[in-house]
This record gives C-alpha cells, sequence and structure tokens, in this order.
C-alpha cells in the first residue's frame, strides 16, 4: 500500500521527532552481546507507575511483545499514541495495582521507542542502520538486568509478559533465578519452533527486498521501505489470528463498495490486513522490526544449557505459563512443555478465545484472573527458590 515519504532517522524513535511522553532514558554502557560483539553506549528507554517499597520486594518487571512498547497502561498523548497496550490490567485499582506494585516496562533494545536501535545515532553521529549488531533475546534480557541495578531493583517480585516478552520472561527465570520471585510466561514457548522460524522469513525478506530498502541505511534517503513492512506486518497479522475468527467475522464478503471480481476491488478480509499493516508503518522501524524478529528466532533457552528440557529443569524460579486455545503460532502445546520440565511449574493455565494469539492481549477477564492468583499476597513474601 503506497504511502508518502517520510524522513525518520532519529534517536531510537520513530519517527524522529516523537516525544518522549512519561518515558525515561537510562544509560546503561557497552553492552556484551551473545555473538561477541559489544554495543556501546546504550540507552533503555523505560516507564514506572508506583513506588519501590523500603524493603524493595515490590517489583513488577512488565515484557512487551514484538512491536510493543514501555507504555504499558496510561492514557494516549504526546509521545504515546495509543493508549497502554495492557490499559485493563495494570493501573491503580487493577489487577497489577501500581498503587501496590512498582511496576517497570522497558521498550527492548533493538526497538524504536527511545532504546538505542538501528535508527539510533552511531557513534560516528549517522544511524546506526545496517551496521546494528544481532541481537538475541538474552541480549534483551542482560540489558534490562543493567536496567534493574539502575533502579536498585534486586530482584523482581514477578516478570511477566506475552509472545516475545514472555520469552524475556522465561529468560530472566532461566538467566537470573536469584533475581525473580515468579515469571509468568504469556502465550510463548521456550525455544522458537521451525514453523514460527518460517513465518518469520518472508516478513523479514519482504522489506530486505524493498528497493527503498538500501541495504538498511535508508533513514537519510526521504523513504523508508513501507510496502515491505506493510506485506511483513499482513503475515505475521493473520498468524495473530485464528482461521475461524477470520471466516466468522470476514467470511468472503467484499470490502463495502468495492468488488473483488476482476475490477480491482478487495475483500473484506484484505481491508482489514491493509489497515493493521498501515498502522503498524506509520509507527514502527522497519530496521527494529527485523532486528527483533531476529531475536524472536534466536530464541532457545537450552543454547549452552544442555539443552531446552535440562535449562528448565534447572530453573529454580517458580514459573506459570498461559496458553490461548486457539493460538496456532504459539499452540498450547509449547506451554505445556514448560509446565512439564520446570520443577515446581504450575500446570499451563489455558485461555479460551478464538481470537488466536492476539487473545493474551484482548481478552483481559482470564488473564487477570490467573495473575491474581499468582500475585504474592499481602504479609506472605514469596520464595526466590522452588522446593
Amino acid at each position: 500500500m503506497p504511502t508518502r515519504p517520510r524522513s525518520r532517522a532519529g534517536p531510537g524513535r520513530w519517527p524522529r521527532h516523537e516525544a518522549l511522553g512519561h518515558r525515561r532514558l537510562q544509560p546503561i554502557g557497552a553492552l556484551p552481546l551473545e555473538g561477541g560483539q559489544v554495543l556501546p553506549d546504550v540507552v533503555l528507554a523505560f516507564e514506572t507507575w508506583g513506588e519501590l517499597s523500603a524493603t524493595g520486594d515490590n517489583a513488577i518487571l512488565v515484557e512487551h511483545a514484538l512491536t510493543g512498547d514501555s507504555h504499558v497502561c496510561g492514557q494516549a498523548g504526546a509521545g504515546h499514541p495509543t493508549a497502554g497496550w495492557w490499559d485493563d490490567l495494570v493501573g491503580p485499582g487493577k489487577t497489577i495495582d501500581t498503587d501496590r506494585w512498582f511496576v517497570v516496562c522497558a521498550n527492548a533494545i533493538g526497538g524504536c521507542r527511545g532504546s538505542t536501535g538501528p535508527s539510533s545515532a552511531a557513534p560516528d553521529g549517522r544511524p546506526w542502520g545496517s551496521r546494528f549488531p544481532f541481537l538475541t533475546i538474552r541480549d534483551l534480557v542482560a540489558a534490562e538486568a543493567r536496567l534493574a541495578d539502575a533502579l536498585t531493583v534486586a530482584s523482581w517480585a514477578m516478570v511477566l509478559g506475552g509472545s516475545m516478552g514472555g520469552m524475556r520472561a522465561l529468560e530472566w527465570a532461566a538467566g537470573y533465578p536469584e533475581r525473580v520471585g515468579s515469571a509468568l510466561v504469556i502465550a510463548s514457548t521456550g525455544y522458537a519452533t521451525a514453523d514460527q522460524i518460517a513465518w518469520c522469513q518472508p516478513q523479514i525478506l519482504a522489506i530486505r527486498h524493498d528497493p527503498a530498502f538500501l541495504g538498511g541505511d535508508y533513514y537519510l534517503s526521504g523513504r523508508a521501505p513501507e510496502v515491505g513492512m506493510g506485506i511483513a506486518r499482513r503475515i505475521a497479522h493473520t498468524t495473530y489470528r485464528s482461521a475461524a475468527e477470520l471466516g466468522e467475522r470476514f467470511g468472503r464478503q467484499p470490502q463495502e463498495g468495492e468488488d473483488p471480481l476482476g475490477s480491482g476491488g478487495r475483500y473484506a478480509v484484505e481491508s482489514y490486513l491493509d489497515y493493521h499493516a498501515q498502522k503498524l508503518v506509520d509507527r514502527f522501524d522497519p530496521n527494529s522490526y527485523l532486528v527483533l524478529t531476529q531475536a524472536m528466532s534466536s530464541h532457545d533457552v537450552g543454547r549452552g544449557r544442555g539443552g531446552v528440557p535440562a535449562a528448565l529443569r534447572a530453573i529454580k524460579t517458580r514459573v506459570a505459563t498461559v496458553a490461548v486455545d486457539s493460538d496456532r503460532l504459539f499452540p498450547v502445546a509449547l506451554s505445556a512443555e514448560i509446565a512439564r520440565w520446570a520443577p515446581g511449574a504450575d500446570p499451563v493455565r489455558v485461555i479460551s478465545s478464538p481470537l488466536g494469539h492476539d487473545g493474551f492481549l484482548t481478552d483481559s477477564a482470564e488473564l487477570a484472573a490467573i495473575v491474581t492468583s499468582l500475585l504474592p499476597q499481602p504479609g506472605r513474601p514469596q520464595s526466590h527458590l522452588v522446593g
């Protein structure tokens, strides 16, 4: 879908002149990466709600999904084009009550909402672009551990997130067990499957083969690879929803006022995908999409730890999993593997939703009840170690 060209090189934000809003920026220094490179002068953008207790025992880390950001709750406004993505779950008087809990959500490194990413300035002052290093989920978590140090959070009462956020929650439990009271892994997995990697590849190629991509160095060209980005989002969004939901919602209906039978018109489901593609094009950097998509494909909690079952069996932190019954991208069986192999893990909780993978964001009532059952209760401190 063609859109007007934009020039968007900026310091880790997309678009370039977007206000910080409620985000704060925390320098965390040079970050050694799992692949052997060092990312210099790293900055994490983050938001907090509530106050850290005198004993430091009320901190919760919320992890966003692939194209999410730090604005987990709160209204839309300057720097925040939409309301918080988990606004039904987090906030004063809500399930994760920010009158009691100190809640932190950071924009992942590699992203484009304030944290160091491909659109940020490299040491030579030019946008990183094609020179930005490869990141893994462990690198994202290592950066968050630096942020926790800066915030004087010795340990999290809970780390929770869905999809890519669930990958990070699990990596926290495996890599920093002494710093996590419990991990809630939602609609996620212990490793990226061949099926997930396969769905990612055409998305990556769509962006890379857009003529405006320029090998990743498009920031100063006045154009961005928006066509490729839109195609990538259409592919991804199809996997985020269930076939049944798309069928019931759209069927074979033409888009209103259009004729898809040889007249160039669209079916209603095509119009729906066009809409979501344009929404992402308007708010997300294609290079960040590539970097974080590849980080998700790299996810393997068992790498260097004797394999996935061995890595999960070694976890000492309480782990709980939530799956969506209609999720075709992160099916229930992947959550059940985590629950089966992690010692002391709770049985997998299953949300019934026709919406597929996106059910973890949209069906907040069932998720709220699960989170409530897992949060430490007042006067009952939660042990960091199982058994």
